[in-house]
């Protein structure tokens, strides 16, 4: 059977919708993510208080993902996608009260953001769900032979929302101020909940409904364990970007160090999603045809080198460009991990091994975050950029020297 190039794959209406849903919904998260980082280092200019917006959403999110890949699992998942869909809709909602009404209600800076934290902490109960969720149904949706052109768009998809999410949070803050803002937001949340109710219902494949919840989470990850390719990859992905989070000191050095205020903020926040953009489109025409293994374990550590230079850099354009770079090199690693784990998974277990997934993603991204901030306050913002950068280029060199099947691997 002939595989559709990736530009062909969208001829498929339902994945079509799929990844404009996500387009969206990534595209406000994106959005928040940014608004979030500026907001509270305005109320409290202090980095460690932007690190702990990564803990209040981690911390819920990896201890409710296991049970969240059972129930993905074992119900109808586009059930469960919208439900997560509108339960952001009403925690981000929640934000709107300190944006719009802090000066009637005499609220101190610290208040705010200890209101913020709360609502994240809820937000990442709805993550650990909605975050499998999207991949998870992309097989049922495409031909296995078209399953990694799929996750290639998938992770486009995913990488231009973040683009343009950072870019445009900068500039709306800067335009229309935190309130409106997080109006458009919920927008756009909504906006994607549209096109998820275009989807097909897609229901469990779990023959045994009486397997216990311990049980069938225990499946997940003991299976995780014995497959040593996603093994190696998803260990990659979070001591590398746990220790290369750079980008959780952006604030600081767009306020601080480059002083280029909100707009500046912006695109700093989107230069690495732009690379990945870029080489994703490359990749989507050009694809990965051996040794990803390889290539993998190389572009983690070509991705360490680069935070070490934006750490060390003092000029905008440079610091950009070395955003942009490292984004091309971690577009690249996304797409072969993505793909590895999507090709080794079976059917029946994909929701429990994608929040297996998730943990290590939430466990480098939001623990990423909050690791930055803790090591800019004990060795200052600069030196801690350039300490997480060092050790993303070690752990390559430790996975790829301890991790044969993942080094040979190829599809």
């Amino acid at each position: 059977m002939i595989s559709l190039t990736p530009l062909q794959t969208l001829q498929n209406v339902e994945f079509r919708n799929l990844l404009t849903g996500r387009f969206f919904i990534v595209l406000a998260f994106r959005m928040l993510a940014t608004l979030l980082g500026w907001w509270v280092y305005q109320l409290t200019k202090d980095p460690f208080s932007i690190g702990l917006i990564g803990l209040s959403e981690v911390i819920p999110a990896v201890s409710c993902a296991l049970y969240a890949g059972h129930v993905i699992d074992m119900n109808e998942k586009k059930k469960l996608l919208l439900i997560c869909n509108y339960a952001y809709v009403f925690l981000i909602g929640l934000l709107l009260i300190p944006a719009f009404f802090n000066s009637e209600m005499h609220l101190t800076g610290h208040q705010v953001t200890y209101f913020i934290y709360g609502v994240i902490f809820f937000t990442g109960i709805a993550r650990a769900f909605i975050g499998p969720i999207v991949p998870s149904m992309i097989p049922k949706i495409v031909k296995k032979d078209n399953l990694p052109n799929a996750v290639t768009l998938n992770q486009a998809t995913f990488l231009t929302s973040s683009v343009c999410g950072h870019a445009a949070g900068g500039f709306l803050i800067g335009s229309f101020g935190v309130q409106w803002t997080l109006v458009f937001i919920i927008l756009l949340i909504i906006i994607a909940s549209l096109f998820f109710w275009q989807l097909n219902k897609q229901y469990s494949e779990n023959k045994n409904d009486s397997v216990g919840v311990i049980e069938s989470m225990r499946e997940g990850v003991t299976y995780i364990f014995k497959t040593k390719e996603i093994l190696g990859a998803l260990c990659l992905d979070m001591f590398a970007v746990l220790f290369g989070g750079a980008v959780a000191m952006i604030p600081v050095y767009a306020t601080d160090i480059l002083k280029v205020g909100a707009e500046g903020f912006g695109l700093l926040n989107a230069a690495s999603d732009i690379g990945s953009m870029c080489i994703i489109t490359i990749l989507s025409i050009i694809p990965l045809r051996k040794n990803q293994g390889k290539i993998l374990l190389g572009v983690v550590a070509g991705f360490g080198l680069c935070i070490i230079g934006f750490g060390l850099s003092h000029l905008y354009w440079l610091s950009f460009m070395f955003l942009v770079l490292s984004g091309m090199l971690d577009g690249i690693s996304v797409v072969i991990r993505g793909t590895i784990v999507q090709l080794k998974t079976p059917d029946h277990i994909r929701g429990r091994v994608l929040s297996v997934n998730s943990i290590f993603i939430m466990s480098s991204n939001e623990m990423g975050q909050f690791e930055s901030g803790l090591m800019a306050k004990i060795l200052g913002v600069v030196r801690s950029v350039v300490f997480g950068g060092s050790m993303t280029v070690l752990i390559a060199l430790l996975v790829g020297s301890t991790n044969p099947k993942l080094r040979k691997m190829q599809y």
